[in-house]
């Protein structure tokens, strides 16, 4: 190799395997080489590549940042340079090998130069020990038991560094929901997002870097990432590439247990990957199963795209037809003449909760986003033979997905007939306030700002835990309760509830409650 290499004037590389055979012959110029992919030693769950690779330097230069670059991004056993010197036989080696994780050290160890005549290391055995070693470095599960992934969360973001920090605890809660183990999270403050990769780019090599130092199997964007975003960021790595939208989609596609439900989660799977399937062929390799790429089926990611909008246009259909049989039901409902009172909040504020406490119901709760999805109707009996309908709605988060808001508008009809919205809030979230304001934006946009409402506190319980965590945090609590003019309640304390439900007696039968 050393004596080719200086015949050609041209870098010369080889990639062995374990059992010490050239896989990949790579011919470069004066100063560099390009791998190629790697196709037949695919990563997986393994620690290294189970490839090593040794190249020529023309100039006896030492190992570059482009070299560990590749050697930490493509998990390499090892890399060696052999250092020539210009008009002299006898060169140098150099070796750099990856190392267990520590956080903030470099991924690698470079070793010193040495004679190759004096050089002697066995690859079998060092590589098995070095694996062994990285395998014990990992984190251990520590927020989510049994998580089927392990993600780096990533935010490149032109928000303040407060509010940034604010929605990645929401993308952390939301990984949680989703069955994900969260090993870390990056935050990039930008003037301007980067058109190809959200962030510079070489702050997402160094973070492809840290999720392969840690085991990661994904990365989740805080940000919605354009279909040309993912391409470029997967073709960094093998690691899978989704974002706070396609999490939401595959929590959604989780918890949907009704036939509206279902339908409307595929259909906005479906709507969510069509423009992604653009240059990646039909079979959308990368996705795999698990997260992002559960609801509709895994066969319906291979299919193509004529495939997937006749699928489309179906579901649109089978909507509507379920559309008209909920109008059917309400209309119903309204001829009886019973008022109807919609819960509305942002996700995880005790809506369902409510309901069960009001109505002595059992529906699905957890303290999790969006364990609820589907609409769920009791009746709530008052004194003197009186009562009203009482219906739970799925949950609203800042930044849902579009084609979320476009599907569930079939679900949200039901607060079209509601007589009034009682407006939840997690009292005991210190970004209550923000929630509340995201809740009205949504209200607007479905054009129910003009409903009559009541600003439900709820989780009074946990507040006073606050005073001893973050006492200004309490106060800010106590001050907006009196300025929003809300009833502050528990759910799940009954005893509780006796101002809520007087609010409401108030509201339908204004003067027998006089």
């Amino acid at each position: 190799m050393a004596e080719i290499s200086g015949e050609i004037g041209r870098q010369i590389g080889v990639l062995i395997n374990r059992i010490g055979l050239v896989e990949y012959v790579i011919v470069g110029d004066e100063k560099e080489l390009f791998i190629p992919e790697l196709t037949g030693y695919p990563l997986g769950k393994r620690r290294l590549r189970g490839l090593r690779l040794c190249h020529t330097h023309l100039k006896g230069e030492p190992l570059t940042e482009d070299d560990l670059t590749d050697l930490a991004l493509l998990r390499l056993d090892l890399v060696a340079a052999l250092l020539l010197a210009p008009g002299k036989r006898t060169f140098g080696i150099q070796i750099a090998h990856l190392t267990p994780s520590t956080h903030g050290a470099a991924p690698h160890h470079l070793g010193p130069p040495s004679p190759f005549d004096r050089f002697s290391m066995d690859a079998a055995e060092f590589i098995s020990s070095l694996e062994t070693a990285l395998e014990k470095s990992l984190p251990e599960a520590r927020e989510v038991s049994g998580a089927e992934e392990r993600a780096i969360l990533v935010s490149a973001t032109r928000l303040p560094r407060s509010e940034a920090e604010d929605s990645m605890d929401e993308l952390r809660e939301l990984a949680r929901t989703g069955g994900v183990e969260v090993l870390d999270a990056v935050i990039q403050p930008r003037r301007e997002l980067n058109p190809r990769y959200l962030m510079g780019e070489g702050k997402m090599r160094e973070v492809i870097i840290r999720a392969l130092q840690l085991g990661a199997t994904m990365l989740i964007f805080d940000q919605e990432l354009s279909p040309a975003q993912v391409r470029s960021i997967s073709e960094m790595t093998e690691l899978k590439v989704i974002d706070r939208s396609q999490l939401i989609l595959d929590i959604f596609a989780r918890r949907a247990v009704s036939l509206d439900g279902k339908v409307q989660v595929e259909l906005a799977q479906l709507k969510y990957i069509l423009p992604r399937l653009t240059g990646k062929g039909v079979q959308m390799s990368r996705l795999m199963g698990g997260i992002g790429g559960r609801g509709p089926g895994e066969t319906k990611l291979e299919v193509d795209r004529r495939r997937i909008r006749d699928r489309i246009a179906r579901l649109e259909r089978e909507l509507d037809e379920l559309s008209r049989g909920r109008y059917q039901r309400r209309r119903k409902r309204v001829r009886a003449g019973i008022p109807i009172v919609s819960i509305v909040g942002y996700t995880n504020a005790g809506k369902s909760t409510l309901l069960n406490t009001l109505t002595r119901s059992s529906v699905f709760t957890e303290d999790l986003l969006f364990a609820t999805l589907d609409t769920a109707t009791r009746k709530l009996r008052f004194p003197r033979e009186r009562e009203v309908i009482v219906t739970d709605t799925v949950g609203f988060i800042r930044s849902l997905p579009k084609s979320l808001m476009g599907a569930f508008k079939a679900t949200l009809e039901e607060l079209q007939d509601a007589d009034l919205l009682l407006h939840v809030v997690d009292w005991s979230n210190r970004r209550f306030e923000e929630q509340i304001r995201q809740v009205e934006e949504i209200l607007d946009e479905l054009e129910l700002s003009a409903k009559p409402r009541v600003l439900v506190f709820n989780k009074s319980d946990l507040v006073p835990a606050l005073k001893k965590k973050d006492p200004l945090a309490f106060i800010k609590a106590r001050q907006a309760a009196r300025t929003h003019g809300g009833i502050t309640i528990s759910a799940r304390d009954p005893e509780t509830l006796a101002p809520l439900l007087e609010e409401m007696e108030k509201r339908f039968w204004p003067r027998e409650s006089d």
